[in-house]
């Protein structure tokens, strides 16, 4: 199971890219990462979000799960939350950028494959981010 964290501020989404030399590298994400052996997917996505960006997240509701699988890979559930507030300012501690964008514009964005299907439905208005970050 991987979760991925969806943070609004100012009617902008943060979203990440992958460092060089990693694995999908250089494709963007939103921060998050694989529920570990014990955790819940809200806990999983607050312990990330401390490791990755440095910020105390309040972990909101689901936005949506579905299930993909990358070739030559086993399938997993990938779950997106909503971050509802966080404390202290997001840094860069795990990637090669970081950058608040326009939701409309995500698209443009050389994403994740596993991502792609959100950030479709997510530019397209389909999702209700709010929340206030900060």
């Amino acid at each position: 199971m991987v979760v991925a964290g969806v943070i609004e501020r100012e009617g902008r989404i943060l979203v990440c890219q992958r460092r060089a030399g990693s694995r999908h590298a250089l494709k963007w994400e939103f921060p998050g990462g694989k529920v570990e052996e014990g955790e819940t997917a809200h806990q999983a996505l607050a312990r990330e979000l401390d490791e990755e960006l440095g910020i105390h997240a309040e972990i909101g509701r689901e936005m949506a799960r579905y299930e993909y699988s990358y070739p030559a890979s086993a399938p997993f559930l990938l779950i997106f939350l909503r971050v509802r507030r966080y404390s202290g300012e997001p840094q860069n501690l795990e990637f090669n950028a970081i950058r608040w964008e326009a939701r409309e514009r995500l698209p443009h964005y050389d994403f994740l494959e596993g991502d792609a299907e959100f950030v479709r439905r997510l530019a397209a208005g389909e999702f209700e981010v709010g929340g206030n970050g900060g």
